[in-house]
Parts: structure tokens; sequence; C-alpha cells
């Protein structure tokens, strides 16, 4: 009965550490807090959030002017002086676009590198996005922020620069106009961006550097945030994903490092029509600016040229605390993790306390749990998304009921630990079937000291199971409360990445989480295995589990707030003069099959021109219908010159209606020389010839329906090839078309072009019109001109 207790105890304690981590990563906002004009306050910068996201304000609508003026009188309410940058630029995406940048400039008392505040403005297109966490957020954050700091009278001897960037959803391109084209860009020395890639969760710190990050964590460390969440390991991994942020311009282009500050969870409502202040997580706000303000109280007065480093360092976060310590010690605390392991081992023999034969033993409970438990997540998640198709209509790869699977596979996980445990690993021997797992965590941790370094934080857990090997060689028995002890540094710092990596990288990689949830149970085996009654835990988790997938089940269908995502473009083909229905999902709905219809046809034919998609997708279904008398635009050749061996072109499209964007593309087999898009070359082209992959050659994001003017060189022998992508962003309000609302349960699909009327055709020179012949009339006499007549003379000689 003793040991029963202790097992609820041990349980117990365990959900209570977790609560406690979970509950204090970020602060808590309520209605009722006080609100000091000193200080930061969450429902000053919510009410900024909810004056800028009324309406969708993605580039080119009246909406994004509506809210970049909103944003100037705010900063001039201040005492600030902003202005506007405006210019075109090509990002190395191939996105053009007239952005247009607001900034202002806060003086210091001393001469040296700026701090820089960045955010971004727009909202994304197509979904019809308010933006509110992506990231009107971010913005209201730096509003706040910089109020509480000017009402603070607090003394900055660096200069802070306030920047909010346009066009960052379309390729970064304002943040790219103010690094090549603006003089301030030259003065900075640190970047402080805020942003956002889902509506709830912490908010993770995430470092860019081009060359060490001591210097940043460091100063890190002196600012003092409250709730810090981050770790090294984090910012590896976001280099491997295609994202990027306004922050990445800086570093590549301008060689300027910074912080991001980013929450992600909610990932189902990111770039979507749910992304407004109803769906913001008020504690995701508040997190921002908990950085916000002792970052800049800090980075106001320090020097930032000592950001700047060549040694890297590994750092990671508890509750309250950020700790860190050079790569250099990641590879020695690893060599003498396996020599602490060897001498215990040793004595351990010498003691007669372990024999080789039950060290062996240990791989089968240990390999038998991690391979069952990875290859029944697999395919478990593979049958989920058979048995409900529906789940594929979420691009992002994570739904609305996904925490509820997390923590089903999670505990299913836990349940297949003490299953395989209870099988094969008497309680008496069970410290002897520790050292596999200490074995596989030493191991797995010298492949990431030499592969991947900034994951060098996960020896810590090793070090502390060792802790607890070594008090049971000693003693000769296994201690419940230091193994309890022992085992916190493993929860704290392994727990948040089961829960991190699937909201990060989609319900696909669920069964990492299993296995590390195995990867943490072995770790933790000294407490876990020491269990009297293991079956009876393992049946009592697997029905936990099974209760969550219940719940998850019948969770699986749409509301409003928890819309379905679906897509319909209008796409006309003015060559041909035929018009089809389409789509990117693969489920129809009935809004869509009422356009669609039943049995809709492979909408392959129409992928040759294909636009860039973050999640690779193409048209799945479409169907012929009538074709509306949609004004195609005007092409006109300014220049069209060839000189010895080379081409020169200048071709002007011009839209006769109310446009949005412009996809241009070209025959793969053309090459591009001297190519520049309304005045400006492609950032980063090395050379004269255009870079590019596929057969696009850009996108262009119209505003106030200016025309688009490419001027390039090509051989004289190519054949010119090339289309064009006419859209507008309308259907659903264009008078040509009697569009049906969606249901409250639907929503516009992200990341696509969507809810559009497109026109394609070639690029070609319109062929002049034929003079007619005139024909004299018999009546009046015909008056020649004197060469005629001296021609005619000449003829009848």
């Amino acid at each position: 009965m003793k040991k029963n207790y202790s097992s609820l105890i041990i349980v117990a304690l365990i959900i209570g550490v977790l609560a406690f981590l979970f509950a204090f990563l970020t602060p808590s906002w309520s209605e009722n807090e006080e609100e000091k004009v000193t200080e930061f306050s969450t429902s000053r910068a919510l009410e900024h959030v909810a004056a800028m996201t009324k309406e969708p304000h993605y580039v080119g609508t009246q909406n994004h002017e509506a809210v970049a003026h909103y944003i100037f009188k705010e900063l001039q309410k201040l005492g600030l002086e902003p202005a506007f940058q405006e210019g075109f630029t090509l990002s190395d995406w191939g996105n053009l676009v007239k952005s247009k940048n607001i900034m202002c400039r806060i003086k210091g008392s001393a001469k040296g590198k700026a701090l820089l505040l960045l955010s971004h403005y727009d909202s994304a297109p197509h979904s019809f996005s308010h933006g509110a966490s992506d990231d009107a957020s971010g913005v209201a954050t730096i509003l706040e922020g910089v109020r509480a700091f000017l009402n603070a009278k607090t003394k900055n001897a660096n200069d802070i620069i306030i920047l909010f960037t346009d066009a960052e959803e379309l390729g970064l391109n304002g943040a790219s106009l103010f690094v090549t084209q603006h003089q301030w860009a030259k003065e900075v020395g640190l970047v402080i961006n805020f942003e956002a890639r889902g509506s709830s969760g912490p908010s993770y710190m995430l470092m860019e550097t081009n060359k060490g990050n001591a210097g940043l964590v460091k100063e890190f460390a002196k600012a003092g945030a409250a709730y810090p969440v981050s770790n090294s390991l984090m910012y590896s991994i976001y280099k491997m994903l295609p994202n990027d942020t306004d922050l990445t311009v800086f570093r590549e282009q301008g060689n300027i490092q910074g912080f991001n500050f980013a929450f992600i969870d909610g990932h189902y409502n990111y770039h979507t029509q749910q992304d407004d202040v109803a769906h913001l997580d008020k504690n995701s706000l508040k997190h921002q600016g908990s950085y916000l303000m002792p970052l800049l109280n800090h980075f106001a007065n320090a020097n930032l040229e000592s950001t700047v480093a060549e040694k890297d360092y590994v750092y990671f976060t508890i509750p309250f605390a950020f700790i860190s310590y050079p790569f250099d010690w990641v590879l020695p605390m690893t060599l003498i993790a396996v020599g602490v392991l060897i001498l215990l081992v040793f004595i351990g023999k010498v003691k007669r306390i372990l024999k080789l034969k039950d060290i062996l033993k240990g791989f089968f409970p240990f390999l038998g749990a991690l391979i069952v438990t990875g290859l029944i997540t697999y395919y478990g998640w593979q049958g989920l998304l058979w048995l409900n198709p529906q789940y594929n209509d979420l691009l992002n790869g994570f739904t609305y009921n996904g925490q509820d699977y997390i923590t089903a596979f999670v505990l299913l996980s836990v349940s297949i630990c003490f299953f395989f445990y209870q099988i094969a690993s008497a309680r008496k021997v069970i410290m002897n079937h520790y050292v596999i797992p200490l074995i596989f965590w030493i191991v797995l941790n010298g492949f990431l000291a030499n592969s991947l370094p900034g994951a060098g934080f996960l020896i810590i857990p090793v070090f502390f199971g060792l802790l607890s090997f070594a008090v049971f060689i000693f003693s000769q028995k296994s201690n419940w409360i230091v193994n309890l002890i022992c085992a916190i540094p493993a929860l704290l710092i392994i727990a948040p990445f089961i829960e991190m990596f699937p909201i990060g990288l989609g319900l696909k990689v669920l069964f990492g989480s299993a296995i590390l949830t195995v990867l943490t149970f072995a770790i933790l085996l000294p407490l876990l295995g020491d269990f009297r009654k293991k079956g009876s835990w393992s049946l009592l988790f697997f029905l936990v589990a099974v209760l969550f997938f219940a719940k998850a089940q019948y969770q699986s269908g749409y509301e409003s707030g928890k819309a379905k995502s679906n897509s319909l473009v209008y796409l006309y083909n003015a060559d041909k003069n035929r018009a089809y229905w389409t789509t990117y999902d693969t489920n129809l709905d009935s809004w869509t099959k009422t356009y669609l219809g039943e049995n809709p046809k492979s909408a392959r034919t129409l992928n040759d021109l294909k636009l860039f998609s973050k999640y690779n997708s193409e048209f799945t279904y479409a169907s012929e219908t009538e074709a509306k008398p949609i004004v195609k635009p005007a092409i006109t050749f300014l220049t069209d010159s060839v000189i010895g061996f080379k081409r020169y072109l200048k071709i002007k499209i011009t839209p006769n209606r109310k446009v949005n964007r412009y996809d241009i593309f070209a025959d793969e087999i053309m090459r591009f020389f001297n190519f520049k898009a309304n005045g400006v070359t492609a950032l980063g082209q090395k050379g004269t010839e255009l870079e590019r992959n596929g057969k696009k050659l850009l996108s262009y994001y119209v505003v106030n329906n200016e025309p688009l003017v490419m001027q390039f060189t090509i051989n004289r022998a190519t054949v010119l090839n090339m289309n064009v992508m006419e859209s507008s962003f309308d259907l659903m309000t264009n008078p040509l078309f009697n569009m049906s609302a969606r249901q409250d349960w639907m929503m516009p699909t992200p990341f696509v072009l969507n809810d559009a009327v497109v026109i394609t055709q070639k690029i070609r020179r319109t062929p002049k019109a034929a003079v007619p012949a005139v024909i004299p009339d018999p009546v009046k006499p015909v008056v020649k001109d004197s060469l005629t007549v001296v021609k005619d003379s000449l003829r009848v000689k």
C-alpha cells in the first residue's frame, strides 16, 4: 500500500509540475488590472488592435491606407514626427510591389548605433484576414510600449527608430525597401521584431545573427524579461522551415542582427478570416509587452556593439529563468557524462548490484516502447486522416482539436511505456534496465554536440538521471523522493517540446512527440519504473487517452469560429475564350459544389501556369462555365528592337478594370538579361541574367491600378513565349457574378489565390489594323498629289 500511495503522490506531483510549467510560461491578463501611464497596458494595446482590424487591410485596399494613416496619427499623438517611405522593390521571391513604410525616430543623448523597433502593418491577401494577430498585435505592442516609455521619461543614450513596414506578407518588400534604400538602415545596431504565426500561446524569442549569438544571449539575460520562453534549438529548427520575417531581411541584406518575438499556437487562425480581435489571446499580447518594456529600457542605453560576437551560446528557459553557457561546453559535458556512467556501471558491477545480462535485457522494453509508439502514432494519425478527410482542408496541418490529439497520443505513449516495462522489467532490476536509456541519451547528445550544438542543453536531464543512478549505486536502494527531484529538470526542459513540435510543424509530426514522450519516460525510469502496478497504470493511461480521442472525434466537425476553409476561382482563358470554375480543395462542400457541380473534372491542365504556394497547392477540380465579358488588360510594346544578337524589349501591361495582382510566366528555356520591373531589379541578383525557378517570372501586387512595365533583353533567336495572369480579388462582390455567401462555418482558404476573377492570355504584339483601300467616288474627281502624278507619268512612259 505504501508503494501504491507513493505512486499516486508521484503522479499528482508530476501533474503539478507540468501545470506550473504551462501556467507560468506567459503572464495572465485581467480586465481589472491596474493601468499606470508609465507601464505597458494590454487593454490600451488591445484598443489599437481593434481600431486597425475592423476590416481586412491587405496591400492595395482602401482599408490598408486607412490603417497606415491611423498609425501615422497615433505616432503624432505621442509627440513624434513620423514620415512615409514609398518605393518599388522586387524581392528575391519574385514579388514586385510599391511599399509604403511608416517610420519615426526618438533621438538619444549619445552618438552610436540605433535600436530599431519593428513590425509590419499589412494583412495577408486572398483570405480576407483581419490581421489582428499577424501583425496588428505587433504594431499595437510597439505603439503602447513607446507610449509608456515616453511617459516614464526614460533617458535613452541610443537613438530609437520605430519602423512599421509594408508588404511583409507579399515578400518582405517593405523591409527590403528600408534596408536597401533608406539612410537610417546604416545606423541600426539591433532590431527587435514582433510577429505572430498563430493567435495564441506563449511568445517565443528567436535570435537572428550572421555570426555568434553570445553577445545577444548575454544582453538578453541582462535585460531581465520576466517570462522568457526560448531555447537555442528553436532557431536551428526555424532556419530549416520556409518561414522568414522582416528581421531576416535585416540580417541577410544589412548584416544587422536582432530578436524575433512571435506566438505560434492557434495556428489554424493564421492568415485566415478568423485572425480577428475576438480570436487574439490577450495573454499572448501581454507576453509581447512583457518582452518589449525591459528590452527597450535596456537596449536604449546599452552598447549595441557588444551584441556582436563570434562565439555561440547554448540557452534555454524554464519558468522565470534564462540559462545559458558556451557551445564549447557541450562536447566536454557529454564526455563527462560518458565517464560518469562508465564509473557508476563499474562500481555497480563491483558491488554486484548490476549484471550485464540484466543490463542487456533493458534493450527490449526501451526499444519496444520506442518502436511500437512511433509506429502506432504515425499510422494512427494516417488512419485519423482517412477517417476525417476534412482535416486535409486545413493547409497548415493543425486541426481545431489538435491539442486533444497531442494529449491523447502522449497519454497513449505513456501507457505503452508502462506496458512494456510491466512485462519485461521487474522492480528489482529496473536500475539495471536504466543503463540502456542513459547510453541512448548520451549517444544522442554526442550526435547533437557534433551536428546541432544548439540542442546541447538536453544533456542536463542526463546529468540528473546520472545523479539518481548514483544514489542507487552508492545506497543500494532507490529513493523516490530523490528520483522525483531529479525528474523535475527533464519535465521542465523536455515537456514544452512535446507540445511545441506538432504546433509548430503540424500534426504530421505527432510521432515525434510520441517518441520524445518515450525518451522522457526512459530518462525518468528510476521514478516511473519503480511503480508496483505498472500494468494498472498502463490501463489507466490508455483509458484516459481513449477519452481524449473520443473528445477529439466528437469535436471533429466545423462551426462558426472554427470554420472549414474552401476556395473558388473564376478562370478565363482569353486566348481560347473559355472559362472555368476551379478550386484547390480536395473535399468539396455544398458551397463549392454549387459552382463546380457534383462530379467536376480534374484541373490538371489548368496548372500549367502554376502559382507559388507555401504548401505547394494546385488546382484540383474544374468545371467549364460561361465566359463573362471581362475587360482584358492592354499590352503595349514600348520598345522592341534588335541590335546585333540581342533583342531589347519594354512591355507595358495596363489594367482596364480594378485589379490586385499580375503574375508573369515565361517558357523555362527563355533567358532574361538586365531585367527590370517598374524600374527596379531583383534584390540579391548576381550578374546580368535573371535567376528564376520554373515558369514564373514575377508576381506584381497592384496599388492604385498602376501598370506593370517590364524592360529586359533576350537573345535574338529566342521565341517570345510569355503569359500574363491578371487577378482581381473581387469574385464575391463583382457585379458580373451572382455569388451566394458562404455559410458561417466556412471561410476562404488562406495561402492561395482565392475568391478571384482571373484572366490568362499570351503576351504578344497586337497586330496593326490594315488600312482599307480608298475607292474613288465616280462622281467626284480624284485629286492626286504631285508625287502620284509624277509616278503615273513615269508609269505611262
